[in-house]
């Protein structure tokens, strides 16, 4: 009765594969090449830290509750 849809196809080759080899052999030691450099790379990141640490931060709130209170029961 209607038109139904027909499934999509996609060329899609995978970018590592072997099958997608063309003119050289897949061998270990470009493999291994490859995941001692991937591991280099991703040892030598370095972390962002946060603005200021954690406790830094409670310590501000503490010694801003403390002056707080101090203001408040001298100008009450």
């Amino acid at each position: 009765m209607f038109k139904q849809r027909k499934h999509k196809r996609f060329n899609y080759q995978p970018r590592f594969s072997k099958e997608n080899q063309t003119g050289s052999e897949f061998n270990e030691t470009s493999d291994k090449d490859f995941i001692s450099r991937w591991k280099e790379t991703r040892d030598g990141k370095r972390t962002v830290k946060g603005v200021l640490p954690v406790r830094t931060l409670i310590l501000a709130l503490v010694l801003l509750l403390i002056l707080m209170y101090v203001l408040e029961k001298k100008y009450m």
